[in-house]
């Protein structure tokens, strides 16, 4: 059987989770596409970051976005959320206490699911740092959905 999840189920999914698909518009096309995120409970907000491109491109003229998270043990057994907000770039300082955050909040996360200890932000999120300074982005949780089957 099917069934909604309420709010604390739904943030509990984000806060155990650090790997989503993150969806927005671009020339009037949705597009979705798997992104390294970490989420603030106490704050509602989801930190992530990316390299200049299309998406950073498309969310700065569309900044309405969501993010599916799934946890999905078996065919008949998961739980899926789906969290809508807004792009909010940071920059300066700020970002830098934010991708801070995010490394400390992902490093946590794979210890207690993966059981590895992690010295680098490369060790888990796609995007290395060339020559360029990555860019920092919220979103700010405007309301989440979840199911479940069990």
């Amino acid at each position: 059987m099917i069934k909604s999840l309420d709010y604390k189920r739904c943030s509990d999914v984000l806060t155990n989770n650090y790997i989503g698909y993150l969806s927005y518009i671009s020339n009037n096309r949705p597009y979705s596409i798997p992104i390294t995120f970490f989420y603030n409970e106490k704050e509602k907000y989801i930190i992530c970051y990316s390299g200049n491109g299309h998406k950073i491109d498309a969310m700065r003229r569309q900044p309405s976005v969501s993010l599916a998270v799934a946890d999905i043990y078996a065919n008949n057994q998961w739980q899926s959320v789906l969290a809508h907000g807004q792009y909010n770039e940071i920059d300066g300082g700020t970002a830098k206490l934010y991708l801070h955050e995010f490394s400390l909040g992902i490093k946590d996360i794979i210890l207690k699911k993966e059981h590895k200890d992690l010295d680098y932000i490369s060790e888990f999120s796609s995007k290395i740092y060339n020559q360029e300074t990555p860019i920092v982005f919220l979103i700010k949780i405007e309301d989440m959905t979840g199911k479940m089957r069990a």
